[in-house]
């Protein structure tokens, strides 16, 4: 079933939560604290978090949801003591999945885990972030970014460079690529291919290896 890191200062919970999950096949790691919880996430790569919002030292559970957002899209499910809607409400802005308040029944949280890994499962099949060159295509937040730096893509230019990044390395004509992103009932010029590919290289630069594959298409990489 994967690894789950469950970040939360209090054993009791940490434990309870540990147990109930181990018995559903879930490997889970525990930490107590914002900065062991940061290591194991960085040193396991696990399928999803399960964070307490109030951690003791000087980074909180905000603050570990925050980083992990700026990094990855690891799904995140976040406890809390706190009833305050502001609460929920930063948590969720931060890019939390679902927000669990205590006390909480353990196999409610165990329902909710499964049902934010069904989510994030919708896009098996492929990977939530790609490469190309020094450009990061990740597909769950529609974003690319270049050394960590978003750049901002019209819809069409993100589409077309997943379309790209998903293919790497291959020959791609322009009727493939109408195919691809515009979908196969698109009428009009092939020719807006190339419009859109001198808008990826204009904002992404030479962070994207594109390359004219002159005759009939693109290729990246």
């Amino acid at each position: 079933m994967g690894t789950i890191v469950v970040v939360e200062d209090d054993t009791n919970i940490a434990d309870l939560v540990d147990m109930y999950l181990r018995r559903e096949g879930f490997r889970v790691i525990q930490a107590g604290t914002g900065e062991t919880g940061l290591a194991a996430i960085e040193r396991e790569r696990p399928r999803m978090l399960i964070l307490d919002v109030g951690l003791p030292g000087s980074i909180d559970g905000l603050e570990v949801c925050r980083r992990v957002r700026a990094k990855q899209t690891l799904p995140v499910l976040m406890l809390t003591a706190r009833d305050g809607e502001v609460d929920r409400i930063l948590g969720l802005e931060l890019g939390a999945d679902d927000y669990v308040t205590k006390p909480f029944s353990p196999r409610e949280l165990v329902a909710r885990v499964k049902a934010i890994l069904r989510r994030s499962d919708g896009t098996s099949g492929r990977n939530e972030v790609l490469m190309a060159g020094r450009v990061e295509v990740d597909v769950v937040r529609r974003e690319a970014r270049i050394d960590g730096e978003a750049v901002a893509l019209a819809s069409k230019e993100f589409q077309l460079l997943q379309f790209l990044a998903e293919r790497p390395g291959r020959a791609l004509s322009r009727q493939q690529l109408l195919d691809g992103v515009w979908g196969s009932g698109w009428y009009g010029d092939d020719r807006t291919v190339d419009a859109h590919v001198r808008q990826l290289r204009k904002k992404l630069g030479d962070a994207l290896p594109l390359s004219t594959v002159w005759g009939m298409g693109y290729r990246l990489g």
